[in-house]
């Protein structure tokens, strides 16, 4: 049976004003570049953006990390990217950290997240899209959503979900990889996943191998060397027929949880779940924000989208997000609005401590 992969592959190639919003020139240039590409490279595709970002989704049937796929994206950014400098756009190319594709978007900027399945007899598939956060930000989400049984239902009352659930974690720093077993390893799992500036949770499977979770881990900054703005996740979880619901999937949206990014990638700030209509950040250049498109998956063709934030299931969250962001904002410079200074290596505060790198002097003894 031909499988059906799901392409979602970011980029921040230019935005207006400052790093606020995709201007719809690009986004309409994305679109026609993918749609003349269906029924050859790719089945199907939707374009949409989170913030500054361009996200392109995709499905084909030619598996993960597939030249071809990944070529396609890397010429719609930079098409779009040089459409954002003829109209000086912010950033303009800024995620695109090569000069030439080089077979593989991974490691030259763009965020990539994808899966390979069989198709059910019933597909939901949901992408999450964010903007000014880091990967790990999905951490406490896919716990919630595929570990936690107070917050998914179904893996108590569910007997097809009740072996649980394979956690892959990646370290960032070290780039090494681990895998954990649900509920067995519960608490070793927590034990990384709580530091998500550094461990963070690439894929999610059933114990039979069914995929059902993958997620963008790249680090721009680690990438580049120096600090080209935040890395803006993606993620793409299947859900229905032995994995969470629909339901499942998007309720642990409506805590307000603190992620790092915010402004200038340097601050803590709530992820605030949020329809497409409203993902521009412009307070502080935020708050961080997260979208999703919700799609049945037919035979490789996207049945949708459905905007599963834009409801007012949804609006005490965005209010307690607003109070969370009054409260932290009132910290100006300080933390624990202002990341650790271990974060702040990655960010622009280096550039200043190497002004007055010489005026420090050795305390007498």
């Amino acid at each position: 049976m031909v499988k059906t992969t799901v392409s979602v592959i970011k980029a921040d190639v230019g935005s207006y004003p400052g790093h606020s919003r995709t201007h719809p020139k690009l986004l309409e240039v994305a679109a026609r570049m993918l749609k003349e590409a269906e029924g050859s490279t790719i089945i199907d595709s939707y374009v949409t953006h989170c913030g500054d970002d361009l996200e392109l989704i995709m499905t084909h049937t030619k598996g993960e990390d597939n030249e071809e796929i990944h070529e396609l994206a890397w010429n719609v950014f930079l098409e779009c990217a040089k459409i954002a400098k003829e109209m000086k756009l912010y950033g303009a190319g800024q995620d695109l950290l090569a000069d030439a594709f080089s077979g593989n978007v991974k490691g030259m900027g763009p965020g990539v997240a994808e899966m390979e399945f069989e198709e059910r007899g019933s597909d939901p598939l949901l992408v999450f899209m964010a903007d000014k956060t880091e990967p790990g930000a999905w951490n406490y989400f896919l716990y919630k959503i595929f570990a936690d049984p107070f917050s998914t239902s179904g893996l108590v009352i569910d007997p097809s979900m009740h072996q649980g659930f394979t956690f892959e974690v990646h370290d960032v720093m070290e780039k090494r990889r681990i895998r954990f077993n649900t509920p067995e390893e519960s608490y070793s799992l927590l034990a990384y996943i709580g530091a998500p500036s550094r461990y963070v949770i690439k894929y999610v499977w059933k114990k039979d191998g069914t995929i059902a979770a993958s997620t963008s881990t790249q680090r721009l900054n680690m990438m580049a060397g120096r600090y080209v703005g935040k890395d803006d996740p993606v993620m793409v979880i299947r859900a229905q027929s032995g994995l969470p619901s629909v339901g499942e999937v998007i309720d642990p949206f409506r805590t307000p949880i603190l992620v790092a990014g915010w402004m200038r990638g340097s601050h803590h700030g709530p992820f605030m779940p949020v329809g497409v209509c409203d993902a521009n950040c412009t307070q502080f250049d935020g708050p961080p924000r997260v979208v999703c498109l919700g799609f049945q998956v037919s035979n490789g063709k996207l049945i949708g989208p459905a905007d599963m934030f834009d409801d007012p299931a949804f609006n005490r969250v965005r209010d307690r997000c607003c109070e969370l962001s009054d409260v932290l904002r009132a910290h100006g410079p300080f933390e624990p609005h202002r990341l650790s200074l271990e974060e702040m290596e990655y960010t622009t505060l280096p550039g200043v401590e190497k002004q007055f790198k010489d005026r420090w002097e050795d305390l007498p003894e």
